[in-house]
């Protein structure tokens, strides 16, 4: 499935946000848990690949 799957993403603060799509540049993400939590509903965890774009 590589190469076929994309990642839409909202989140204009990201450097890796393509503004213009929605969409994540990057190839792969890492999904990691919200700390403290045990992940049982998707507002649980977050992007890890996250970086803040400086203007």
């Amino acid at each position: 499935m590589e190469g076929n799957q994309k990642i839409h993403c909202t989140v204009e603060s990201c450097r890796f946000n393509n503004c213009e799509q929605n969409m994540c540049t990057l190839k792969a993400i890492k999904v990691s848990p919200l700390q403290d939590c045990d992940t049982k509903t998707p507002d649980e965890s977050m992007c890890s690949s996250y970086e803040y774009q400086n203007n």
